[in-house]
Formats: C-alpha cells, sequence, structure tokens
C-alpha cells in the first residue's frame, strides 16, 4: 500500500469525491502522493497547514473518517472467534472530529437532501459488527465513552459508580449495550448444555445449547390473596427479611458475571405484591441491571403505578383456569372478573401481559375459547399441564391418550390467534412430524430446570423447578454457584434417562413436575405424554 494510496484513493473516499469538484479533486489526489503510508496520510489530513483550493472545511475530517471506515474493513481477518474477558472490539476506530453530520455524508445517496455539517466536536466510533461483518459507525456518546473507558482501563462496575450518581446495574447495562452493538466483545456463556447428558450433534441448532439470560424465579413470600384449588406449596416457611433479599441479588449479579450472561428476577410467591419490602426489593432488583418480570395476581393502580415509577416489568403474568365460571371454581368467586379488569390496566400502562392456565380434565374443552376471549385483551396466553403436587393432587389430568389431539387443536387455533403461545414442550413433537423448526419449549430450552432458571423459596430454599420438590440447595447456607454446580442440580439438568438419546432433547425433555405427579421415576422413565415414535 506504501506506494499506491493515490490509485486506490477514490475507493477510499467516495464521500470526499461526492463533495469535491473536478479541480478540487484533482488537488486532493495530489497531496495524497505526498503520503507515504497510511500513517502517514492519517498524519497529513490533521495537519492544518494542508489545504485543498474550493474544498469544504470539513473535508479533512471527512477524509480521516473514511480512511478510519477503510481500515475498520481491513480488520475482517482480525476478529477473534472467542474472547476470555470483555474487550475492545479490535476494528475499532476512534475518530475526534470538528463537525457533525459527517456520517450522514458516508451514504450512498446524493447531497441534495442531506444537511449541512456544522461546526461542533464529535467522537465518532467505527468499527466492524462481529455478528454480520459488516462495517458500523456512530457519534459516540457518554454511555459508549465510559463502557470503552472502563474495558481499557480495567474499571469494576461497582468502582464505576464513583464517577456518577448512577447504579450499577446502569453501568452493566452500558456494558450489554455496548457489546450488543460489537463495540465491545464478550465471552460467550458459560451456562450451556453438556454433551454426556444432551445428543449435541450438528443437527441441534447452537441456540439451544448455550443460555443468554438465566432467570431467578423468586417465590418471595407465601402469603396470598388466593387459595387456588392446584397450588403446588401451601406450607408455612420463614419469612424473607429485606437484608437477605438484598444479599440475594448482590450474589445473583456476581453469579451472572461470572457465568457472563444477563440476569432476570421474575418476582412470584404466594402474591409477590404482599410481600411488605416489594418496592425495595424491586427497586434493588433495577439498580442491579436485571430484567424485572412479576408473576403475580391482579391488583389496582395504587399498587401497580409506584413499581412502573421506578422501571416498567419485562412482562406481567397473571393466571386464568378457564371461562368465568370454572376459573371462580379453581380461583375464587369474583377473580375471572378482576384479571380482566386487570389485562385492560396493563395495556393502558403499555405493560406486556401475560396469562398462563394450568391444564387439567376440567378445563381443556375451555382453552380455545378462552385463548380467543383474550385474543385482543393480551399479549400472549399459554397453558402449563398440571402437576399433581400439593393441592393439585386433588385435580385429574388431561387423559394421555387424548393430549396429541389436543395439541393439534391449539396449534391450529394458533395459527389465527396471535395471541396463542406454545409453550408446551411436545408442540415440536408435531413440529417436527410437519419439518418446521423446533421451539424453545418450556424454558428457551426445553425443560430448562437448574438450568437457565432455578427456583428460590422465602426461606432460601433452591429447587429445580417450582412445579416439583427439587430442591437443590439453600442460598442463606451455599453460594448460589456452588447450588449450581452441584451434582444434584446437574442431575435436574440432565433429566430423565429415558430422553437421553433422543433427537429432540435439546428442545424438549418433557416435563419432570407431570411425571413426578404421575408418581414416576423423574430420572429414569419418561414424560408420560410423550407420544414420539422412535
Amino acid at each position: 500500500m506504501a506506494n499506491s494510496i493515490a490509485s486506490y484513493s477514490p475507493g477510499i473516499f467516495p464521500a470526499c469525491r461526492k463533495v469535491l469538484s473536478d479541480a478540487s479533486w484533482q488537488d486532493f489526489l495530489a497531496l495524497l502522493k505526498l503520503a507515504a503510508d497510511l500513517s502517514g496520510l492519517a498524519g497529513m489530513l490533521a495537519d492544518p497547514a494542508v489545504s485543498v483550493s474550493s474544498a469544504p472545511p470539513y473535508l479533512f475530517d471527512l477524509a480521516r473518517l473514511e480512511l478510519a471506515l477503510h481500515r475498520v474493513r481491513q480488520a475482517r481477518t482480525s476478529l477473534p472467534a472467542v474472547v476470555e474477558e470483555l474487550a475492545v472490539n479490535p476494528s475499532l476506530q476512534v475518530c475526534q472530529v470538528s463537525w457533525a453530520g459527517l456520517l450522514d455524508l458516508l451514504g450512498e445517496g446524493g447531497l441534495q437532501a442531506l444537511p449541512a455539517p456544522v461546526a461542533r466536536q464529535e467522537v465518532i466510533l467505527l468499527w466492524l459488527d462481529p455478528e454480520t461483518g459488516k462495517s458500523r459507525a456512530q457519534v459516540a456518546g457518554d454511555e459508549e465513552l465510559l463502557a470503552l473507558k472502563m474495558v481499557c482501563e480495567g474499571i469494576e462496575p461497582r468502582q464505576a459508580t464513583e464517577f456518577g450518581a448512577v447504579s450499577v446495574g446502569t453501568i452493566m447495562a452500558a456494558l450489554d449495550r455496548a457489546a450488543d452493538k460489537g463495540i465491545l466483545l464478550a465471552p460467550p456463556s458459560r451456562i450451556r448444555r453438556d454433551a454426556e447428558s444432551f445428543p449435541i450433534t450438528d443437527a441441534v441448532a447452537p441456540r439451544f445449547l448455550a443460555a443468554e439470560v438465566f432467570t431467578l424465579q423468586w417465590h418471595i413470600t407465601q402469603v396470598c390473596d388466593l387459595h387456588c384449588k392446584h397450588c403446588y406449596d401451601r406450607s408455612d416457611r420463614a419469612p424473607l427479611s429485606l437484608d437477605r433479599g438484598i444479599a440475594v441479588l448482590d450474589q445473583l449479579r456476581d453469579f451472572c458475571q461470572s457465568r457472563h450472561v444477563r440476569g432476570q428476577v421474575s418476582f412470584s410467591g404466594g402474591n409477590p405484591l404482599l410481600y411488605p419490602h416489594f418496592r425495595e426489593l424491586y427497586q434493588a432488583a433495577v439498580d442491579r441491571g436485571f430484567t424485572v418480570a412479576i408473576l403475580g395476581n391482579a391488583t389496582g393502580k395504587e399498587r401497580l403505578l409506584p413499581l412502573l415509577a421506578i422501571e416498567k416489568p419485562a412482562f406481567y403474568q397473571v393466571s386464568l383456569e378457564g371461562l368465568e365460571k370454572h376459573n371462580d371454581y379453581i380461583r375464587g368467586t369474583g377473580y375471572f372478573a378482576r384479571v380482566m379488569e386487570f389485562l385492560a390496566l396493563l395495556r393502558e400502562q403499555e405493560i406486556y401481559s401475560m396469562v398462563m392456565l394450568t391444564l387439567t380434565r376440567g378445563n381443556m374443552d375451555q382453552v380455545l375459547p378462552l385463548a380467543e376471549l383474550l385474543r385482543d385483551r393480551v399479549d400472549l396466553f399459554v397453558f402449563n399441564r398440571l402437576a399433581m403436587v400439593g393441592e393439585g393432587s386433588l385435580l385429574e389430568s388431561v387423559p394421555t391418550a387424548e393430549y396429541p389431539k389436543f395439541l393439534e387443536s391449539y396449534l391450529a387455533a394458533a395459527r389465527a390467534n396471535p395471541a396463542m403461545g406454545l409453550k408446551d414442550n411436545f408442540f415440536n413433537l408435531l413440529r417436527e412430524k410437519k419439518g418446521e423448526p423446533l421451539l424453545g419449549g418450556c424454558a428457551g430450552f426445553g425443560c430448562g430446570a437448574a438450568f437457565n432458571f432455578v427456583s428460590l423459596l422465602p426461606d432460601g430454599e433452591v429447587h429445580a423447578c417450582r412445579k416439583l420438590p427439587s430442591q437443590i440447595g439453600n442460598i442463606f447456607s451455599q453460594s448460589l454457584a456452588e447450588i449450581y454446580d452441584s451434582p444434584a442440580a446437574g442431575q435436574y439438568r440432565a433429566g430423565s434417562q429415558a430422553c437421553r438419546e433422543c433427537r429432540l432433547r435439546p428442545a424438549c425433555g418433557g416435563c419432570l413436575a407431570v411425571s413426578h405427579g404421575f408418581g414416576l421415576d423423574i430420572f429414569r422413565e419418561r414424560d408420560p405424554y410423550c407420544f414420539l415414535e422412535h
């Protein structure tokens, strides 16, 4: 490149060519011949003594920007496939310019519709997107500059909070967004499926093998304003103190950082809104950068709006068990009407709403009518099969022989109803038959018990899944990392040996809670509803 800058310049500087007359362009080319190499050219373009007659005053800033873009494109083969820790994208070029609006000139269109650049200092970032391999550029904001400073200088998120009145969560979110854009390179998730318990082959989509988000389904209280006939646990457990709750959040943050995943806290109960320190705990979760969600009961504006002042939840999930008469038999008189009013409130406040139904023999014929009723009232409607655990053991499950036909009818209705979601893992059995791509099922990874989520109870017990007794530790006496890495957790992650060699296992695994309710050995026998033909 040392002796051929001039010959390459039309390709390197198309925007400069657009803003120059023919005569000025020739003067510009003549200057380029004076540069020995790209580094010399960069220095020349920064020299205030160098000029081109009749050129716009922003010419050399624009040329420096195009030169930086050329360097970015040359870095296509230098991006590492994997990094061990958060790192600056090696293709990144940082340009400080004295004119705002230069990025608009880099487009392929003409100049007529573009505003003229104005004199104002800007820092522009240019880099190669590690996902697409295409070059990207943007004006750097305070957030991007802070993220770069932290990584370059090895500043921890908790240290960075000293630079201003911001939370650790704000800092973490800034780092995450920089990594999403590709300005920073993030190490891969360490929450990964293992080949010992899963049939990992080239046919398995990579998205089923590694989780980018880890969810703590946190049952912060046993107190509830309902007494549902299928409740999994009405036991009296020690209440959670606020101090212990804050300590749990700190531990979750450390765990997620060490596993290179983002954290989500799904507050549940009982009714989480009845926890006396819920607002403080919700605020603390937001401050630590977690996505927050609520799995609770219908409530009023007076309880909801103070939470929205902190941060809107990613979603709010409530439950219905069928049409009004059956639902109120299961959940209590008047609750159906309360939920309908609450769904309207969620829509008014633009909160993503979810309705969950527990599928039983008594309500399977009401699922499709209820879904149709909810079509324009809810963002997502899904169901879980009954786990005959706790008080749920007094209800009847759907007959196993009737289940495939039910799934077929649900799937057909879902094609015309955008609110209907496909949560049950066994939808994949039907999709595979039709040659359709597999879905994530219950937790995005088939059964995600002790994989991309765990359940935490008020007294510190950690369970692989809340729908069955599946204790894998206690967070008040062990670290979350110790619990997650324990043999007990590993056994739940692996699921049933009967499913181990199944080609659908990464997206399925049945439901351990349902198998438990039928009295089966959940680690050896398969879900009784499985209808896969081997």
